[in-house]
């Protein structure tokens, strides 16, 4: 039997740095007699440089990425990149990284291109709306229905009242219908391509977009009007009644007289607007355009020049001041790109490039369904007049293809590895079931057969590859060797303190001890009585006196010069006693003094950590040269650019 070509994924993963196919790639070096090409040395050297304020040379470089490389090394050598969790993290950005190579990008930019085209004008649509979707709906019922209206307005009906009475849009009932102007990249492709693709006047099929079945009618066209940006003052009069309302009016119309006569609009909107979201800025908003705000407030905005303020205005939230800002027209392709290609993401057309280039794949991998063996299986489901959990564990310990895909074989397990039968599934279901999950395991599989020949063929996604493979490896074996081990090495801590004691001296003596802090004055004083007739460990005070004292009472430990700490300044340096309120309000000292110089490593945790995990580094970089030999290809090396 083939091997199966899922059962490949993380193979690649284990087997080290990922390395060109044939001799294409000049080799640079070998660490350990491991090859490092060119290729990957020229990437790493100028990603690095990008990033420095002062550019390093090769030759600078050379001894750092050496080194990088040679923990790399270590980190293999201990097996960290045969561990699950490492073949999990590294398969996880394995996926996302290969993701761009696994798209269209002729189908994309064409899309793209289309919704910016788009976006260049504003189409003004009314339309009606019936549902596609609930367990008492029939969709081509309501297709026909709606199709039965539309014959109604092509006989002279009127589009607004027909909305009024069948649309089950919610605005519906107030507007007829009327969307106004919409703006691209803002609804569903098969909405949006219709609506752009009808002549000003007329009326569009029935067609189907995720939200319904539509029908829609468009009433003019115009240029985009492009993004605005403006601060307003808000007067709201939702919910109030006439009187209060008038009231609001009256308040909106004193600020415009006060800002006709000079006063400065932003104080004015921080002052008194009442938008939360805006008056904080001085009423400032962020830019919007078509379809982003209610039809008076967008209109006025757009019709002020830059730098004029509004008469008061009413909307539905209640009276606003507009102060216009800025105004941009529709920006170059290239600086819509990216908001475009987020703007369709979640929709169709965001999966169109994926899945063409997934038919691509198909091809180039000779991917094939077997009929054969799917109509076995499916026998089997018949013959059984179920899929229960009986049979589905038959075919989950079975090898049998039900497709291949670049010369090998896709399992009927891995096709069915998701499905669980807790509730046996009918006949009919199963059959299904089968047929759709046995064609998405061999799109899997082609795009896993994609992965594999992406990272040995390209040399972008493969240096990219192998940086995230060998930073997940040099950050946990350097979390082993230093990190941690600087922190968790308490006996090796303090013995490196001790060595260089004289390094830590403070210029002025520190406070050194505990604060215990009690919630009443009762407490704080059998607090003291039981410290002090108990012999306890620095490390069990907090456990004991919680034994004790439960939530009332907890201790700090503390180190702190003269003017860091208000409490300590009264405790130990003849401060004024501090004013304590709170829950927290009684405390007393405990096993304090003054000390001239750090006496054991805990005084200077920071500082002798850090220390001490620079030395544990130079150790093992020393220990590194010697493990792993370095051979360094001088010809090759003089090639790098």
């Amino acid at each position: 039997m083939k091997k199966s070509i899922l059962s490949l994924a993380l193979a690649l993963a284990a087997v080290g740095m990922i390395q060109a196919k044939g001799s294409s790639e000049p080799v640079l070096m070998t660490i350990n007699g491991k090859p490092v090409t060119l290729s990957e040395f020229e990437y790493l050297y100028h990603k690095n440089n990008s990033q420095q304020v002062t550019p390093q040379s090769i030759d600078e470089y050379l001894q750092m990425f050496i080194t990088y490389k040679q923990k790399v090394a270590d980190a293999e050598a201990e097996g960290v990149d045969k561990t699950p969790a490492f073949q999990t993290e590294f398969d996880g950005y394995r996926r996302e990284l290969a993701e761009p190579y696994l798209r269209s990008q002729e189908v994309e930019d064409s899309i793209v291109s289309a919704i910016y085209e788009h976006m260049k004008e504003e189409v003004d649509v009314s339309h009606i709306m019936l549902s596609n979707q609930g367990p008492d709906i029939n969709p081509e019922e309501q297709r026909m229905r709606l199709d039965s209206i539309r014959t109604a307005i092509l006989g002279g009906a009127d589009f607004a009242e027909m909305a009024r009475r069948f649309s089950v849009d919610r605005t519906a009932s107030r507007n007829g219908g009327h969307m106004g102007y919409m703006a691209a990249g803002r609804y569903p492709a098969a909405f949006e391509d219709m609506a752009y693709s009808l002549p000003v006047g007329s009326l569009s099929e029935v067609f189907e977009t995720p939200f319904g079945w539509h029908i829609i009618k468009v009433n003019g066209r115009r240029p985009a009007q492009g993004m605005v940006q403006v601060e307003h003052i808000l007067k709201l009069t939702q919910g109030l009644s006439p009187e209060e309302a008038a009231a609001k009016k009256a308040q909106i119309d004193s600020i415009a007289t006060l800002i006709a006569n000079g006063a400065d609009f932003e104080a004015i909107a921080t002052a008194e607007s009442e938008d939360p979201g805006s008056k904080r800025n001085g009423g400032k908003l962020n830019w919007f355009g078509t379809g982003q705000m209610v039809p008076e407030f967008e209109a006025a905005s757009f019709a002020l020049k830059n730098g004029e303020v509004s008469a008061p205005i009413k909307t539905s939230y209640g009276y606003h001041i507009i102060k216009r800002l800025d105004w941009k027209g529709v920006e170059p392709l290239e600086t819509m790109r990216p908001m475009i290609k987020n703007a369709i993401a979640n929709d169709e057309r965001g999966q169109l490039p994926r899945k063409r280039r997934i038919a691509e794949l198909r091809k180039k991998f000779n991917a094939q369904l077997n009929e054969g063996n799917i109509n076995a299986i499916k026998a089997e489901i018949k013959a059984a007049g179920k899929l229960d959990t009986e049979l589905l564990n038959k075919f989950m310990a079975s090898d049998l293809a039900v497709a291949t895909a670049a010369g090998n074989d896709v399992t009927v397990s891995e096709a069915l590895a998701d499905v669980t039968a807790d509730t046996p599934l009918t006949v009919e279901n199963a059959c299904e079931t089968l047929d759709t999950k046995a064609y998405q395991a061999m799109n899997r599989a082609v795009v896993e057969a994609e992965r594999q020949q992406l990272a040995v063929e390209n040399p972008e996604y493969r240096n990219l590859l192998n940086e995230y493979r060998d930073g997940i490896l040099l950050f946990e074996v350097a979390d082993r060797k230093v990190w941690s081990k600087a922190k968790q090495d308490k006996e090796g801590l303090e013995k490196f303190f001790q060595a260089n004691r004289d390094k830590y001296r403070w210029e002025a003596p520190k406070y050194k001890g505990y604060v215990v802090f009690a919630t009443s004055d009762s407490v704080m004083n059998q607090a003291k009585s039981f410290l002090n007739s108990h012999e306890i460990a620095p490390d069990s005070l907090s456990i004991e006196l919680r034994k004790e004292f439960g939530k009332n009472v907890k201790i700090e430990k503390v180190i702190a010069a003269k003017g860091e700490n208000a409490i300590t300044d009264y405790l130990g340096f003849g401060g004024m006693k501090p004013e304590t309120k709170g829950k927290w309000a009684f405390y007393f000292p405990y096993r304090d003094k003054l000390i001239e110089a750090p006496e054991e490593a805990a005084d200077v945790r920071g500082a002798v950590t850090g220390d001490y995990q620079a030395e544990l580094e130079e150790q093992w970089v020393n220990e590194l040269k010697k493990k792993y030999p370095v051979k360094i290809k001088k010809k090759v090396l003089k090639q790098a650019k």
